[in-house]
């Protein structure tokens, strides 16, 4: 089989698909790195010294804004009036060696038929340095990011209305892949077909309703060629 064609066996469910959209964090690569840990610590440090508080304060803070408003820096932005260029210049100072080059998932990326994209709640230019770690950023033909979505982060609708609308995607000829099951809602709300992808991610699982997930894995690069057949 060749990637310009989708497994007879997923025919029924992606054999439509023209535009892939695809989450980065805790999504492109598994959640087990512990990537995003080192994310999440800068973020704590970052509210100690805005708000001259504890370490434990700091985090009860950081955790009270990301389940409540989505992401910790839609919460700072509402209730502290952060700049969010300086916020995410700062929690995106972090080494990525924990995060390796991936063949295989580059190698289905690859086969994949149709446009690809990457939306992200994070900044361009950590998710810039994200893919060419993992050897993929040339697969992509848009990075969507937060500046993009004009900071309102995902699950917001405006993000997904944004991307589809600037890039000339029809929802119902789109499939987007994600981690965080909340955040597929509202892209089946606008007609896409959905992947969960449950990897371990904190809070992946809120929300994680059938009525929106249209399919379940663990792994996208094995999803991929499950999808595409292994070549020959």
């Amino acid at each position: 089989m060749t990637g310009s064609t989708v497994s007879r066996a997923h025919q029924a469910t992606f054999g439509h698909v023209t535009a892939w959209i695809f989450d980065l964090d805790n999504c492109l690569y598994p959640a087990s790195t512990g990537l995003f840990a080192l994310i999440d610590e800068r973020m704590g440090a970052y509210i100690q010294r805005l708000l001259g508080v504890e370490a434990a304060e700091a985090k009860r803070i950081q955790k009270h804004h990301f389940h409540t408003h989505g992401t910790t820096l839609a919460g700072l932005m509402k209730e502290h009036g952060v700049d969010p260029h300086d916020f995410l210049e700062d929690v995106h100072a972090i080494p990525l060696d924990r995060v390796g080059a991936n063949p295989r998932l580059a190698q289905g990326l690859g086969r994949l038929p149709g446009r690809k994209f990457v939306f992200t709640n994070g900044d361009a230019p950590y998710a810039r340095r994200v893919l060419e770690r993992i050897g993929i950023h040339d697969q992509f033909e848009h990075l969507h990011d937060i500046h993009a979505a004009e900071l309102r982060p995902k699950p917001e609708p405006h993000g997904y209305e944004l991307l589809c609308a600037r890039m000339g995607i029809d929802p119902s000829r789109a499939c987007m892949v994600e981690d965080m099951a909340q955040n597929l809602r509202p892209a089946k709300a606008l007609g896409m077909t959905t992947v969960w992808v449950d990897n371990g991610s904190e809070r992946g699982n809120h929300d994680a309703d059938p009525g929106h997930i249209d399919c379940r894995i663990s792994d996208v690069g094995d999803w991929l060629h499950d999808l595409l057949g292994e070549e020959a």
